[in-house]
């Protein structure tokens, strides 16, 4: 069975679903945030234009989801499956972003959980890449197991970490 990079997932406090056009309005409205980029390597999706070109991107991948705060059911952020290789049974999770509102509590642990529960359907190991500068992420994905392994080139050629979770020792 093919990897189903664009699932509905349900959790109590999150609801994540495929990212279409329409979508633009809402997330901008939580990416605006220049803190959410202040650890990232690319600050200008906290602008209109940037933005506006992670988004393209996102709904290109055909592997964006957005996240919805089930109780208010406001769009609070995203994230995106990439790059399922079947030789290494391993999927990549990133791209994500979430509302400060919502960060220190659980919604993000939330949004992994189900994404790595789909993922684990299909897979051995998710994969996280994260810029050595962007600490936040990588305590982030610490928090539901994930282990550095490993440093690689992203696809715009910088040095990522990579942390694994892998189905045995999923939280």
């Amino acid at each position: 069975m093919p990897f189903d990079l664009q699932p509905v997932l349900t959790g109590r406090l999150v609801e994540m679903r495929p990212l279409r056009a329409d979508d633009l309005e809402g997330l901008f409205a939580v990416a605006s945030d220049p803190l959410i980029w202040e650890q990232h390597p690319t600050k200008t999706r906290s602008e209109e234009s940037g933005f506006r070109t992670f988004f393209e991107e996102s709904l290109q991948s055909g592997g964006a989801l957005v996240a919805i705060d089930a109780q208010t059911r406001q769009v609070i952020g995203s994230s995106r499956f990439h790059g399922c290789d079947e030789v290494r049974s391993e999927v990549e999770i990133g791209w994500t972003f979430l509302a400060r509102s919502h960060w220190g509590g659980t919604h993000n642990g939330e949004m992994k959980r189900l994404m790595l529960q789909h993922a684990f359907r299909f897979v051995r190991h998710a994969i996280f890449m994260i810029a050595p500068e962007n600490v936040r992420s990588q305590r982030a994905v610490e928090k539901i197991g994930a282990v550095r392994i490993e440093s690689r080139l992203a696809t715009n050629g910088e040095e990522h970490f990579v942390y694994r979770v892998s189905v045995e020792t999923e939280p």
